[in-house]
């Protein structure tokens, strides 16, 4: 069998733990205006028994004029304490198709300190596809108190970004999609130039997972050194807001790299800036 990431549990697993002391369900769906799909209303129309909802465009930092920029960590405890959770806990990200908006969450709770965090591998999509238990009741919780071990090691800013392009001491992977990295198609958010940033390498979020599930270790691998990556050598990632930069995060931990940092500002910060460069084309 081929050897799967560390970080995600399969829907076997799961169903057979539902109701378990000590185990958190999140649905972590977000989803881009083209997409046409409303997340909260499906949670409510249907999720997982015990799932709790994240409001990926609600746990943020509220002094950022950048969408889903990381919270501090006094206001991510705040909001996660609320929804019952505890850092202690077993903790499993979904999202609707797998491997889209989960692993950001899955992201944002490794960086606050949480240890055991992991992805619900094809998503809620492949759950009912197989006719898995589903409940439209809301889940009830009681508060807790998450308490929060934030790693800045794992968050990169933009002078990290500039530094990674004027010395060469990080590489620079770009999950968007290969059209928007070369510029020939134009960025969702008004006032963002299209292209990416100089010595950037493309590796398309869609592309280290199939159906919903994420490939095994080896392939991506392969996908990640295919696309220029030195997986002996730091990396940055970025998407456009920050959250499918953490499916190549996902990618490089389950190969074994761990010198890696998520560029949270992304695409929409250096992209709206004029004062960044910006490179067109395909290389």
């Amino acid at each position: 069998m081929p050897e799967k990431s560390p970080f995600v549990v399969d829907a076997d697993w799961l169903q057979g733990q539902l109701g378990r002391p000590g185990l958190s369900i999140v649905d972590a769906s977000w989803y881009l205006p083209a997409q046409n799909r409303d997340p909260k209303a499906e949670y409510d129309a249907a999720h997982i028994h015990g799932a709790i909802f994240f409001d990926q465009d609600l746990v943020v930092d509220p002094e950022s004029d950048l969408p889903h920029t990381l919270p501090k960590p006094g206001l991510f405890a705040q909001h996660i304490g609320s929804m019952g959770i505890s850092a202690d806990d077993t903790i499993v990200v979904y999202d609707g198709p797998g491997m889209f908006t989960a692993p950001r969450v899955w992201w944002m709770f490794r960086t606050m300190g949480a240890p055991e965090v992991f992805i619900l591998d094809g998503g809620f999509d492949n759950w009912k596809a197989a006719g898995r238990p589903v409940t439209s009741e809301p889940t009830k919780t009681a508060p807790n108190v998450f308490h929060t071990d934030f790693d800045a090691k794992r968050v990169a800013g933009i002078d990290d970004v500039r530094k990674a392009i004027a010395t060469g001491d990080s590489q620079i992977a770009d999950a968007r999609p290969p059209r928007r990295f070369s510029g020939e198609d134009p960025e969702p958010r008004k006032g963002v130039r299209g292209g990416h940033m100089p010595g950037a390498k493309s590796v398309p979020a869609m592309s280290l997972s199939q159906n919903g599930y994420l490939l095994p270790v080896e392939e991506l691998r392969r996908k990640l050194e295919q696309a220029g990556l030195d997986l002996d050598a730091p990396v940055i990632t970025s998407c456009g807001s920050g959250i499918t930069a953490a499916v190549i995060t996902l990618a490089l931990q389950s190969v074994g790299h761990g010198d890696n940092r998520l560029y949270d500002g992304s695409w929409t910060e250096w992209g709206g800036r004029g004062d960044t460069a910006v490179v067109t084309g395909k290389d």
